[in-house]
């Protein structure tokens, strides 16, 4: 199903983010619309941005209601399912938005992380159609849009920041100078945390996608009935560690249905989702708040799925007040997977000068450390 249309055409945007100023210098570059496209995992979707208008809209279709059955994504559905809704989405963003094709300046499209096959079917799509248009297309860095997505806000962060990149896939910390100079600080040694809510989730037998599921039930639960302990908070550096902590959750589980007679109660069922919360998040912040520290940073970027956690978002915030800063984040429908990000960074990358020959590839697995920088000089 498609989750949402959005029409932004009369947006106003400080001037690192969204007009016709580089995010690096500030000063004016041409005008660039680009189209953004995303298949790297279980979501399709596209994207139209401006360089001078900001986000014109963007669409997303979700495979939940696919994968549910199977209890997590299933790559060869995902793959087959982008190739029936990508082109669809994208003829309704341009009927939506009333945006003439002839008008696109450039493609972007993901290109890894992700599941081969999926990214697969945007890489081709954007390629064959920038081929068609005779526009430059560009491969994206996945979690580079995810970075980026704050961006996209009325008051976007400036340059330097931490950013603590938080969803199913990863969880990393990144001291970010400007778009490709980034300096991983720490990450995740096993699960990441979406990860990690997911099978704890599972565990607890609540519908797919559990994450979202467990932190609603989170919600109603006490704080004070479990003490789940917080991985690695207890040692110096900045890695993370999830699989213990849903080690533990299972235990915690066992041990509570063998004295509810094998069937947990509801509130049972909030209670231990209330401990996994708070555990993930007390492990998150304290990390982060070591990463502003060690680097002298006020300023701290959260985005991907998991950054969309409302506990999450509020301890951070609470957090970066303290050591007297601010905490960024995009809103809750930019968390996820879009193509609006990808549009961005893209558009972004384009305005830098990136020029890529016809081709495409799938990069399953892509080091961020290894893109290259904007250059200031080129915009």
């Amino acid at each position: 199903m498609i989750s949402h249309w959005v029409k932004r055409a009369n947006s106003t945007h400080s001037a690192i983010g969204l007009q016709n100023y580089s995010p690096l210098t500030g000063k004016k570059t041409k005008k660039m619309r680009v189209l953004g496209i995303e298949t790297s995992c279980d979501e399709t979707g596209v994207a139209l941005f401006d360089s001078d208008q900001g986000l014109l809209g963007h669409a997303v279709h979700s495979q939940t209601e696919i994968h549910a059955e199977f209890g997590g994504v299933v790559p060869e559905l995902a793959s087959r399912d982008h190739v029936r809704k990508v082109l669809p989405l994208l003829r309704g963003l341009f009927h939506e938005t009333g945006i003439e094709r002839q008008t696109i300046d450039g493609i972007a499209y993901t290109a890894g992380p992700g599941l081969v096959g999926a990214l697969l079917v945007g890489a081709a799509v954007g390629r064959s159609l920038a081929w068609a248009w005779k526009v430059p297309a560009v491969a994206v860095h996945h979690m580079e849009g995810h970075l980026l997505a704050p961006m996209l806000e009325s008051e976007p962060p400036a340059f330097p920041f931490v950013a603590l990149l938080v969803s199913g896939g990863h969880t990393q910390l990144v001291h970010v100078a400007g778009i490709g100079c980034y300096q991983l600080l720490g990450e995740s040694l096993d699960d990441a945390a979406g990860e990690a809510f997911d099978k704890t989730a599972k565990l607890l037998d609540l519908p797919y996608p559990g994450g979202p599921e467990l932190a609603k039930l989170a919600e109603s639960g006490n704080p004070d009935r479990y003490h789940f302990p917080r991985p690695m908070v207890d040692r110096p550096g900045l890695d993370f560690s999830f699989s213990g902590l849903k080690t533990f959750a299972l235990n915690t589980l066992q041990d509570a249905k063998e004295r509810e007679g094998g069937n947990l109660s509801a509130q049972t069922v909030a209670d231990l989702s209330r401990a996994f919360e708070d555990a993930v998040v007390d492990t998150l912040l304290i990390k982060c708040r070591r990463a502003v520290r060690q680097t002298n940073s006020k300023t701290l970027v959260m985005a991907g799925g998991v950054s969309a956690n409302r506990r999450l978002r509020r301890r951070i915030g609470e957090m970066m007040a303290k050591e007297g800063g601010a905490a960024y984040y995009p809103r809750p429908e930019l968390c996820t997977d879009n193509g609006a990000m990808i549009a961005y960074a893209g558009c972004q990358r384009l305005l830098g000068g990136t020029d890529e020959p016809l081709s495409f590839s799938a990069r399953p697995r892509w080091p961020m450390e290894s893109l290259e920088a904007v250059s200031s000089e080129t915009n």
